[in-house]
């Protein structure tokens, strides 16, 4: 025993007989007495004692403005001292327990009834400030740092006991409990007080600091109770949003905002998750316990009151938000990235779906809004190099959308902090806003593939009915163009063009939808001027480009779009005999044009194609100007898809001889390595189909050998295209019987060929093919021909009964699609790098002369080869001209001499 315990007994005995009412005298000489024994006293049931006698006593009876000096500045750091003492002994003595250990059993249990004491005497004296009114916070200024540190490390341990105390924790669970109570209770004491207490625009900057170090501890207590009480937890977060904008004026440049956004963002991601997981088990198990109900709903509420906490808190700092900007606009994305229709959301029931939406979307719509004018923000969501994980490219077009349709009603400077590119080179790199809905929907492709499916109205009074992902966001761009200030249509309609020039096809599609939309709502001159200036682009494109058939697509649809008057300007300006504009009107429908105008235009188009053919086989011209050829022969196919029907007989008779022509001295050994030839092949088989009732039998023997030739030679994919179509066209034909053999034959080898390719493109192709052809034919006994396997067969029947191979399930193909999602990035990626190191990349120098090699000596052998076969084939179907034996001479001493240049 100490020598001071004596004296404190003595005290203690003699201050608990003590009435409630005490003296003067005994408040004077007691008081610091019992002070004194507090601070030297190393007995903590002494010091818990003589806390309770101080408060209970003592403490009613000093003045409001000596509170802090007199009492709590005594008391508290004291008190604080002697609770982390406990709580240190309490976790050194749980580390140690064992089921056999009494003695450490009743030992633990005393320190932790101690610790609630203290708890509890802490509270009574907090209890106490309350009864005042509007108490300075000058007065009290121990009081919440102190007894916010016991709350704090209370909830913690609390938090942490199940690990500390494992399998003895049963034993100690009631006395926890209790602990965890008192604590709480204590809290909200504390809150109660810190609500009325005052804290005015002159007040010191101790006090200053007091409230911001509340506020951030409190934050740190709602990290340490988020899992083990919701309503303590969303209480405190109310605390915390209170204080923080009662105090705003004088505190709001001391407040870590971004530590308390980031809690309130985590906190209602968290909950969100919960509640989704609700509903995801409650959809599984096909029921709706009443018990998982309404703990759905309940965290429903939650999510409710953190997306209310953090819209009105963004709201009143927005200008302290520059470093949460990304945060929250992460957080946004996660949010939706989570709930239907994104690929990557738990599957839920609608009922469920439209009680979250109802109950805590509709409450989070403001957050967007209020933000649409802070450049930081801005800046954030539109920045050219923002690099998003995959499930998060669907809600950044969401969010876009949003936006879109939010600014049409915002002042002109907020629509042009959206809508402008950077002014000043330092700033960061952002794109406009139709700019970035074009690259988010370019990472869409498993969205707009599955499809999603998105609520829209289609008109006024109408219901919303779900569309397409694409048609959502057509529609909703299409409405933002008719709002954009005039200033930026230049910027619009320069990204538009770029769009379609670019390498993305749906980007591409949904610029020239929207360009179409443009040339609608604008004046018909408008119109016409886009049409005149896309014409001159395609004239101006090389031949090879494949960006032509880009524009050619939009010139098409532009067409269509003219007035009358305007179509008329076009075909002066661009005469269609002229053969230097079939390149352009190749693209062109002749549908769009009024019936006297498309006549002629029509009649011009056919006489300039013919003769382009005709010319080249005339003067035996060289295969490279062979893209001459291709223009007239795709001016002449785009004619005969508008007006084929009504050509004279001898205009088809003329067109089919020249294709006839044309595919004797092409000879399919030169394909693989030219790609103009490919061409020239494609679309001579479909002008032939469009005129297959007319075909002669010797040309459809030509014909097939030349596609027999083309299979062997493994040409790309549109060329086998070209040739499933001509197969799919021949079950209108009659074959005479002289011919049958030599015909059917080959047909029924093409199909067997085509229907065996491991390529699932052409094997589909040929599988429609050969279904237009049997159901059309005359000629069944061939069918069985072409089948010439029983795999082939199979595959054949079932496509025929439209049975699947292998049935896919929703949730397969949305894996799938995610896969795909994830691979596409990575090209597209790969692709840009490609294309910035091209960009830097010093011109190559000038090539040297090299001497021909192997393959070039094969490719042109080949094709004498191929022309020698062709002649052989025309000797077998007359007589030959009279000059031919004279050129075999010519030929025959031509291959003397190569042969004597090698010896």
């Amino acid at each position: 025993m100490s020598q001071a315990e004596p004296e404190a007994l003595a005290l203690l005995t003699e201050v608990e007989g003590w009435g409630p009412e005490l003296c003067g005298r005994q408040l004077s000489t007691a008081l610091p007495r019992l002070l004194s024994v507090y601070q030297i006293s190393d007995n903590w049931s002494q010091h818990i004692c003589i806390l309770r006698i101080l408060t209970e006593k003592f403490l009613p009876h000093i003045n409001l403005s000596e509170l802090e000096q007199a009492f709590f500045s005594k008391i508290l750091p004291k008190t604080v001292q002697l609770f982390d003492h406990l709580m240190y002994e309490i976790s050194n003595q749980a580390k140690r327990l064992t089921s056999q250990n009494a003695d450490l059993h009743l030992t633990l249990r005393n320190h932790l009834q101690a610790v609630g004491q203290l708890l509890e005497t802490l509270t009574g004296c907090v209890r106490h400030i309350c009864t005042k009114d509007m108490v300075p916070l000058e007065y009290i200024h121990s009081v919440p740092s102190s007894v916010l540190h016991v709350i704090k490390s209370t909830f913690i341990y609390c938090k942490d006991c199940e690990s500390l105390y494992s399998d003895c924790l049963h034993l100690f669970s009631d006395l926890l409990q209790s602990l965890f109570k008192e604590a709480y209770v204590l809290q909200r004491q504390l809150m109660e007080l810190l609500d009325t207490v005052s804290v005015d625009s002159c007040a010191s900057e101790d006090s200053l600091a007091i409230m911001v170090s509340v506020i951030h501890t409190v934050l740190e207590i709602c990290s340490a109770i988020s899992s083990i009480d919701q309503a303590l937890h969303a209480n405190t977060w109310k605390f915390i949003i209170r204080q923080s904008l009662k105090h705003k004026s004088l505190i709001k440049d001391n407040l870590k905002h971004s530590d308390i956004l980031s809690g309130l963002c985590e906190d209602i991601l968290f909950s969100f998750q919960s509640s989704l997981q609700l509903a995801e088990q409650m959809k599984h198990s096909g029921t709706q316990e009443s018990v998982d109900y309404k703990l759905f709903q309940r965290t429903i509420k939650l999510c409710r009151f953190f997306a209310v906490s953090l819209v009105r808190y963004t709201k009143e700092f927005t200008p302290f938000l520059v470093d949460s900007c990304s945060l929250l606009h992460q957080t946004y994305l996660q949010i939706y990235s989570k709930f239907p229709p994104s690929l990557y959301a738990p599957v839920i029931s609608e009922a469920h779906r439209n009680e979250i939406v109802s109950g805590f979307l509709v409450a989070l719509d403001p957050f967007v809004h209020q933000l649409l004018s802070f450049k930081p923000f801005v800046d954030v969501v539109l920045n050219k190099t923002l690099d998003l994980s995959p499930e998060l490219h669907f809600p950044q077009c969401r969010l876009l959308l949003s936006v879109m349709d939010t600014l049409p009603s915002q002042p002109q400077d907020v629509q042009s902090l959206w809508n402008a590119r950077n002014q000043l080179p330092k700033e960061i790199p952002r794109v406009p806003l139709f700019v970035a809905l074009f690259l988010s929907l370019q990472q869409c492709s498993g969205e707009l593939s599955l499809p999603v499916f998105l609520a829209e109205v289609t008109g006024p009074g109408q219901v919303e009915v779900p569309v397409t992902l694409y048609h959502y966001v057509c529609i909703h761009l299409c409405t933002f163009i008719t709002s954009l200030p005039v200033l930026h249509f230049p910027l619009l309609e320069g990204f538009l063009l770029e769009t379609i020039l670019g390498s993305n096809m749906i980007t591409a599609l949904l610029a020239m939808d929207a360009w179409c939309f443009l040339a609608r709502y604008g004046t018909a001159d408008l119109c016409a001027q886009h049409a005149f200036i896309i014409a001159h682009l395609i004239k101006a494109c090389p031949a090879e480009c494949y960006q032509i058939s880009l524009l050619g697509f939009l010139l098409r649809r532009l067409l269509f779009l003219m007035a009358a008057d305007h179509q008329a300007k076009f075909t002066q300006k661009f005469l269609p005999k002229e053969t230097k504009n079939l390149l352009l009107w190749q693209h062109l429908s002749l549908k769009a044009l009024e019936p006297l105008l498309r006549k002629q235009v029509a009649h011009d188009l056919f006489v300039a194609g013919l003769a382009q053919c005709q010319d080249w086989l005339s003067d035996k011209r060289p295969l490279e100007e062979l893209p001459e050829v291709n223009f007239g022969l795709s001016a002449l196919l785009s004619m005969c898809q508008t007006t084929g029907e009504a050509l004279e007989e001898g205009q088809q008779t003329a067109l089919i001889e020249t294709v006839g022509q044309l595919l004797t001295v092409l000879h399919a050994t030169q394909i693989s390595s030219l790609p103009c030839l490919q061409q020239t092949f494609c679309l001579m088989f479909r002008l032939l189909q469009r005129f297959i009732q007319k075909l002669q039998p010797q040309l459809l023997v030509q014909v097939f050998a030349i596609q027999t030739s083309l299979l062997q030679a493994n040409p790309p994919d549109h060329v086998l295209f070209a040739v499933t179509d001509f197969l799919s066209s021949m079950g209108k034909l009659f074959i005479p019987s002289e011919f049958q053999i030599q015909v059917l034959s080959t047909l029924s080898c093409l199909f067997a060929s085509l229907l065996a390719s491991s390529n699932w493109l052409i094997h589909q192709h040929a599988l429609e093919a050969f279904t237009q052809f049997a159901e059309e034919t005359s000629h069944e006994d061939i069918l069985p021909q072409c089948l010439n396997s029983e795999e082939i067969k199979s595959r054949v029947v079932c496509f025929l009964s439209k049975t699947h191979q292998v049935e896919e399930t929703g949730e397969a193909r949305v894996e799938r699609l995610k896969e795909e999602n994830a691979l596409l990035k990575c090209h597209l990626q790969k692709a840009m790098a490609d294309e910035q190191r091209a960009l830097v990349l010093e011109p190559s120098l000038k090539r040297s002369c090299y001497s021909p090699n192997e393959a070039q000596y094969k490719s042109a052998i080949d094709t004498a080869e191929g022309t020698l076969e062709t002649v052989k084939l025309l000797l077998q179907k007359g007589p030959p001209p009279t000059w031919l034996a004279k050129k075999l001479e010519v030929l025959q001493a031509t291959l003397n001499s190569l042969k004597n240049s090698i010896q």
